[in-house]
């Protein structure tokens, strides 16, 4: 090898990217588990976090802004249009220089090992977690 620099082409299928449901049972391959909620359990003390199945990591840099949160959350569940509301305000914030980094981290990672990022929410499609997902599968494509 001569010293010159490598690049390695990743495609998104690639990437070992999940989610889960915080509290739900950890699944085969799922890796590292990321709790992208803006607060952590409420009483439960961090170092219960892992034993007790919600994720190993907490990481609020890439969960919706509390502001965004208490706009959305009490008309989301059966509203479909502040739903996408949600969902672009939310993409909007992804998109700030801090997430945005946050989140081509998280890709990189993903590329080489598997993580898997989580809310509380019972149902994945009206939960930010699904959005987060395809910033970070996104971000893996744009490598």
């Amino acid at each position: 090898m001569t010293g010159a620099a490598v690049r390695v082409e990743r495609s998104a299928g690639s990437m070992k990217l999940r989610t889960f449901r915080i509290g739900a049972p950890r699944r085969p391959g799922e890796g590292l588990r990321i709790g992208a909620t803006r607060r952590p359990p409420r009483g439960v003390a961090r170092a219960d976090w892992c034993r007790r199945g919600y994720f190993d990591v907490w990481l609020p840099a890439v969960a919706p802004s509390l502001a965004l949160l208490r706009r959305y959350q009490r008309r989301m569940p059966d509203d479909a249009r502040a739903r996408r509301r949600f969902f672009a305000a939310y993409a909007r914030e992804l998109a700030a220089p801090g997430p945005r980094h946050v989140v081509e981290l998280l890709a990189a990672v993903a590329a080489r090992t598997p993580i898997a990022v989580g809310c509380f929410c019972e149902d994945e499609s009206r939960c930010h977690r699904s959005a987060l997902r395809r910033a970070i599968a996104r971000a893996g494509r744009d490598r």
